[in-house]
């Protein structure tokens, strides 16, 4: 078999996650490894550590693991839970069901409130549920804040204000992995007790990192959990982390990178972080209404900031236009998961992202989209310039009256 020719210029990574690295990330990665029980390591634990409570915006324990995010989720729930608890899950998408699927197979009860997909957690649903379980026996509720398989984001302080409507003592666990680091999201503001966190998004570094942000309520429920845990419990990471050392050879190349994500999000400055990528969703959308689809998520409101879910026009397969558009301009866009397969297709826009990525990504969609036969309207890129082009011109304006 020949292999397959060079393609000139760079792959457009334009997937919801992993996202494409920064060069500066890939630098601070590329060092060699250091002994992690000695004082330099102590030092960038202690550094990371600190500076990724930021990030989730707590003054609590953040948990780092060797692991994707699929085992933070695990950790939250074996470390807050025993065996048979019922647990409230909302259904907005793919991975807020393999979560539950997960969560079954721990052995726990959980409860899926269904959704279409197109939308978020209705907070009210929550409250009502809460509401009647008078003995308490729910025991946790788990949300999904960006749901990346739809580009549909969750009211996360509307769900903990309905939990105290109701006067439920129930834990808050809420799943940030393709929101972290690119959405405005306050883990001690929101009443969250566990906050799952994963590296390959909105932080920039490769797969390899994930996280459990924690509340006093939830490191209190670890000391009754009876799911079972070793490399997940929080107990022993807590404790090591104090000094900066982890109780297990640490991921160390992966810590140099993180260490140099949160300089980056410091430098940008957060405010920034998440205004920029509101910008680019708001020129993504643009983009796709001026071509004439249909966005996933039905709710403005509700709208992602770090991807667009795009509805293919009927009699059309979503694949096949991701074939034609990574063959022609060897671009990756997200497929659509499980029963969405074949019907959208997902444009990424977070991460270390600007308006010409932003500009070459919609160029390619619309040239595809004329390659694959799929009816559209022209323009769609043109829209998303001309919106690109007036924010920069406000801002230039604005710098200049400063």
């Amino acid at each position: 078999m020949s292999p397959l020719p060079y393609k000139s210029g760079r792959h457009f990574l334009q997937i919801p996650g992993p996202t494409a690295v920064p060069e500066r990330i890939l630098r601070a990665i590329d060092q060699q490894v250091i002994d992690h029980r000695g004082p330099t390591f102590q030092a960038l634990g202690k550094k990371v550590l600190a500076g990724v409570k930021e990030v989730f915006q707590t003054q609590h324990p953040v948990v780092i693991y060797p692991a994707s995010g699929t085992g933070a989720w695990e950790a939250a729930l074996v470390n807050t839970l025993s065996a048979g608890d019922r647990v409230l899950m909302v259904e907005t998408g793919h991975f807020a069901f393999l979560w539950h699927k997960m969560a079954t197979k721990l052995g726990l009860k959980p409860e899926l409130i269904s959704t279409d997909w197109r939308h978020g957690v209705d907070a009210a649903v929550i409250g009502a549920a809460l509401a009647d379980d008078k003995a308490h026996t729910i025991k946790a509720v788990c949300v999904v804040h960006n749901e990346t398989s739809t580009g549909v984001t969750s009211n996360i302080a509307a769900v903990r204000k309905a939990i105290d409507q109701a006067g439920h003592p129930a834990l808050l666990l809420v799943d940030t992995i393709s929101s972290l680091g690119s959405v405005e999201y306050r883990h001690d503001e929101w009443g969250v007790d566990v906050t799952v966190g994963g590296s390959q998004k909105g932080l920039m570094l490769p797969p390899g990192l994930s996280f459990n942000a924690l509340s006093p309520k939830a490191l209190a429920a670890s000391k009754t959990s009876t799911l079972p845990k070793s490399f997940w419990s929080w107990e022993e990471m807590i404790e090591s982390n104090k000094t900066g050392f982890f109780p297990y050879t640490p991921a160390t190349t992966m810590l140099y990178g993180l260490r140099e994500a949160i300089a980056m999000l410091r430098e940008e400055g957060y405010d920034n972080v998440f205004s920029r990528h509101q910008r680019h969703a708001e020129a993504t959308r643009r983009a796709v209404k001026a071509w004439g689809l249909e966005i996933l998520c039905a709710n403005p409101a509700e709208y992602s900031p770090v991807l667009t879910a795009v509805m293919m026009p009927a009699g059309h397969d979503a694949d096949r236009l991701r074939e034609v558009i990574l063959n022609a301009f060897d671009m990756s866009l997200g497929m659509g998961l499980s029963k969405l397969k074949g019907k959208i297709f997902r444009i990424g826009h977070l991460g270390d992202f600007n308006d010409l990525t932003l500009m070459g990504t919609l160029s390619g969609v619309e040239m595809g989209l004329e390659l694959a036969g799929v009816p559209h309207q022209k323009g769609g890129a043109d829209a998303a310039m001309q919106y690109l082009a007036q924010c920069a011109a406000q801002k230039s304006a604005a710098r200049m009256a400063a």
